[in-house]
């Protein structure tokens, strides 16, 4: 549900929610207050504890964002130095297998880098991917030619080696994207914090304490909950992940090979 919208719709419901139920519970505590005698006491003693279970829902999903983003990260940087270790191997390849390859895996990469603009999970995503397949089965099919051509050498057998890592780094990458926190975590921080802001504020309303400190309080919780879903967000929201490092590798792939390989089998 989060996913699917907007990032401006996702901070006004959260901040809708967990500010608004602040509000609530200040409107509650003025309007309770002249039996403050019996119900502030029992409200005093679990403050404490609704800054707490405040803090501890925080921390538990920005660990579980952060987690994720870091996986997202690593991922894109292994991707490209996969493909770039199969760049560098591929020059090493018998001619004509060899500029094939090259050509391939350029297109690979664009393909790559595309990947990083499109939503997960969505048709875009899959329409992708599916032409990384249809890319990796013709990078494939030169290798196996290659080993064909050449079954004792090494560098068949070692650009054989780094492609089939690059295969396995579009799975590592795809999966990464899609590991997302599922939407019950989401939906139990944002109740969560506004259950326990809501209850502190009718508390301190009350007392007649601290009340504009709670809705403030209340709004850097929302905040927080905010940037969660948005590092969970790769695509759409503030905080993206970068395709710096597939960029980089597909503008070392302009300049002429550096390598020349043999031009017929032996």
């Amino acid at each position: 549900m989060f996913f699917s919208l907007s990032t401006w719709q996702i901070t006004l419901i959260i901040f809708a929610i967990v500010v608004g139920t602040t509000a609530l519970g200040v409107v509650l505590g003025h309007w309770l207050r002249g039996h403050s005698e019996a119900l502030g006491e029992p409200f005093r003693l679990v403050q404490g504890t609704l800054l707490g279970v405040v803090g501890l829902i925080l921390a538990f999903g920005l660990t579980l964002a952060i987690g994720r983003y870091e996986s997202r990260r690593t991922a894109v940087v292994d991707e490209a130095n996969a493909i770039g270790t199969t760049y560098l191997r591929a020059q090493t390849l018998v001619e004509p297998i060899r500029s094939r390859s090259i050509d391939l895996l350029k297109s690979y990469t664009d393909v790559a880098i595309k990947l990083s603009h499109t939503v997960p999970e969505g048709s875009g995503e899959r329409d992708v991917v599916a032409q990384e397949n249809v890319l990796q089965r013709r990078l494939w099919r030169l290798a196996g030619n290659a080993l064909k051509g050449r079954p004792t050498e090494n560098a068949p057998r070692l650009y054989v080696e780094t492609l089939n890592e690059m295969i396995n780094q579009q799975t590592v990458r795809i999966s990464a994207l899609n590991n997302r926190i599922p939407n019950s975590v989401i939906a139990l921080e944002v109740i969560g914090s506004a259950v326990a802001l809501g209850l502190l504020a009718m508390y301190l309303a009350l007392i007649s304490r601290g009340v504009v400190t709670v809705l403030i309080a209340a709004a850097l919780v929302s905040m927080l909950l905010v940037i969660t879903i948005d590092l969970d967000r790769p695509v759409r929201g503030y905080i993206t992940v970068t395709d710096a490092p597939l960029v980089s590798v597909r503008a070392s792939m302009v300049p002429p090979p550096a390598a020349t390989g043999p031009s017929t089998p032996s």
